[in-house]
Protein backbone atom coordinates (compact mmCIF):
# COMPACT_ATOMS: atom_id res chain seq x y z
CA UNK A 1 0.00 0.00 0.00
CA UNK A 2 1.21 3.51 -0.70
CA UNK A 3 -0.14 6.73 1.94
CA UNK A 4 -0.80 9.78 0.38
CA UNK A 5 0.66 12.99 1.60
CA UNK A 6 -2.56 13.32 3.05
CA UNK A 7 -1.95 11.48 6.51
CA UNK A 8 -3.82 8.79 7.02
CA UNK A 9 -5.39 8.46 3.66
CA UNK A 10 -3.95 5.33 2.00
CA UNK A 11 -4.22 4.03 -1.72
CA UNK A 12 -4.98 0.58 -2.50
CA UNK A 13 -1.60 -1.17 -4.83
CA UNK A 14 -4.26 -1.21 -8.00
CA UNK A 15 -5.34 2.09 -7.70
CA UNK A 16 -1.44 3.40 -8.84
CA UNK A 17 -2.24 2.12 -12.38
CA UNK A 18 -4.80 5.22 -12.48
CA UNK A 19 -1.47 7.33 -11.98
CA UNK A 20 0.35 6.58 -14.87
CA UNK A 21 1.63 9.42 -16.95
CA UNK A 22 1.75 11.76 -13.28
CA UNK A 23 4.67 13.57 -12.67
CA UNK A 24 7.26 11.49 -10.01
CA UNK A 25 8.83 14.29 -7.49
CA UNK A 26 11.48 13.56 -5.23
CA UNK A 27 12.07 14.12 -1.45
CA UNK A 28 12.11 17.55 -2.06
CA UNK A 29 9.37 18.40 -4.97
CA UNK A 30 11.75 18.22 -7.84
CA UNK A 31 9.93 17.07 -10.65
CA UNK A 32 11.77 13.71 -11.81
CA UNK A 33 9.99 12.74 -14.78
CA UNK A 34 6.41 10.68 -15.34
CA UNK A 35 5.48 8.00 -14.30
CA UNK A 36 5.09 5.24 -17.01
CA UNK A 37 4.98 1.82 -15.62
CA UNK A 38 4.94 -0.54 -11.98
CA UNK A 39 7.13 -3.46 -11.41
CA UNK A 40 5.76 -5.99 -8.74
CA UNK A 41 7.64 -7.88 -6.65
CA UNK A 42 7.36 -11.59 -8.23
CA UNK A 43 6.98 -13.23 -4.61
CA UNK A 44 4.74 -10.66 -2.55
CA UNK A 45 2.49 -9.29 -5.64
CA UNK A 46 2.84 -5.61 -4.17
CA UNK A 47 4.23 -2.89 -5.97
CA UNK A 48 8.08 -2.80 -6.06
CA UNK A 49 9.67 -0.51 -8.18
CA UNK A 50 8.63 2.09 -10.63
CA UNK A 51 9.95 3.55 -13.97
CA UNK A 52 10.22 6.94 -15.00
CA UNK A 53 10.55 8.09 -18.13
CA UNK A 54 13.40 11.37 -18.08
CA UNK A 55 15.45 13.06 -20.32
CA UNK A 56 14.21 16.06 -22.46
CA UNK A 57 16.26 15.18 -25.98
CA UNK A 58 16.63 10.76 -25.50
CA UNK A 59 14.02 9.79 -23.39
CA UNK A 60 15.07 6.82 -21.49
CA UNK A 61 13.36 4.88 -18.45
CA UNK A 62 15.12 5.12 -14.89
CA UNK A 63 14.41 2.52 -11.71
CA UNK A 64 12.77 4.04 -8.54
CA UNK A 65 11.39 1.84 -5.43
CA UNK A 66 7.91 2.40 -4.62
CA UNK A 67 9.11 1.88 -0.61
CA UNK A 68 8.44 5.20 1.11
CA UNK A 69 6.13 6.76 -1.87
CA UNK A 70 3.54 8.80 -1.38
CA UNK A 71 0.46 9.88 -3.71
CA UNK A 72 -0.35 13.78 -4.10
CA UNK A 73 -2.48 15.54 -5.73
CA UNK A 74 -1.06 15.19 -9.22
CA UNK A 75 1.99 13.28 -8.14
CA UNK A 76 3.58 10.42 -6.87
CA UNK A 77 6.48 11.64 -4.16
CA UNK A 78 9.21 9.21 -3.57
CA UNK A 79 11.66 8.43 -1.03
CA UNK A 80 14.80 9.23 -3.30
CA UNK A 81 16.87 12.24 -4.50
CA UNK A 82 16.15 13.32 -7.83
CA UNK A 83 20.46 12.93 -8.57
CA UNK A 84 20.14 9.28 -7.12
CA UNK A 85 16.78 8.40 -9.51
CA UNK A 86 18.29 10.27 -12.57
CA UNK A 87 21.22 7.82 -11.98
CA UNK A 88 19.79 4.84 -11.50
CA UNK A 89 20.20 1.55 -14.25
CA UNK A 90 17.84 2.85 -17.15
CA UNK A 91 16.03 0.55 -20.08
CA UNK A 92 15.06 2.15 -23.16
CA UNK A 93 11.64 3.31 -23.56
CA UNK A 94 10.48 0.55 -25.77
CA UNK A 95 13.02 -2.21 -23.77
CA UNK A 96 12.02 -4.50 -20.53
CA UNK A 97 13.90 -5.22 -17.64
CA UNK A 98 16.04 -8.34 -18.84
CA UNK A 99 16.36 -10.64 -15.47
CA UNK A 100 20.30 -10.20 -15.12
CA UNK A 101 19.83 -6.49 -14.60
CA UNK A 102 17.62 -7.04 -12.00
CA UNK A 103 20.60 -7.12 -9.10
CA UNK A 104 21.76 -3.71 -10.15
CA UNK A 105 18.30 -1.75 -10.03
CA UNK A 106 18.37 -2.95 -6.29
CA UNK A 107 21.97 -2.21 -5.44
CA UNK A 108 21.59 1.59 -6.88
CA UNK A 109 19.54 2.06 -3.90
CA UNK A 110 21.06 -0.13 -1.31
CA UNK A 111 18.64 -3.04 -1.67
CA UNK A 112 19.27 -6.51 -1.05
CA UNK A 113 18.55 -8.43 -3.78
CA UNK A 114 17.18 -12.56 -3.35
CA UNK A 115 16.23 -13.81 -6.29
CA UNK A 116 13.57 -17.28 -5.92
CA UNK A 117 14.89 -20.31 -4.82
CA UNK A 118 15.18 -21.37 -8.04
CA UNK A 119 16.83 -17.89 -9.30
CA UNK A 120 13.14 -16.89 -10.56
CA UNK A 121 13.06 -13.00 -11.09
CA UNK A 122 12.07 -10.67 -8.48
CA UNK A 123 10.12 -7.78 -10.99
CA UNK A 124 7.59 -8.24 -13.15
CA UNK A 125 6.19 -5.25 -15.31
CA UNK A 126 2.24 -5.15 -15.62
Amino acid sequence: MLASWEEGEVFEADDIREWIGLDVVDEGNDKIGELESIYYDTASDEPSFATIKVGLLSHRLVFVPLQGAKVGPGSLKVAYSKRLVQSAPSIETDGGLLATDERPVFEHYGLKYDPGTSGERRLARR
